[in-house]
């Protein structure tokens, strides 16, 4: 199934033309330092979501909570998402 990859909805001209007013805005030098932050910050994010996944499931593990359970239900969703996508392909393709 071929898709087109959207940004948000977001055409290639109006990125282009957000990136513009940003370098009017901040100047072409601060950029990458902003660029840098943002990353930094976004990776700073993904780990305190690890870390607080890994201690969710090391309690549970250590109370006996079953954690096998989430696995099933999100081989089933996943499923379900599949199935979902392959009968929106072939409804666009009619369109």
């Amino acid at each position: 199934m071929i898709q087109l990859a959207t940004f948000l909805f977001i055409s290639g001209a109006e990125i282009a033309f957000i990136l513009f007013i940003v370098v009017m805005v901040f100047g072409a030098d601060k950029i990458p330092e902003i660029a840098r932050g943002l990353g930094k910050g976004m990776r700073t994010l993904k780990d305190a979501t690890n870390d607080i996944k890994h201690e969710i499931t090391k309690t549970a593990e250590k109370s006996g909570i079953d954690t096998s359970v989430t696995g099933d239900i999100k081989k089933e969703l996943d499923k379900v998402k599949d199935d979902i996508e392959d009968f929106a392909g072939s409804v666009k393709r009619k369109l």
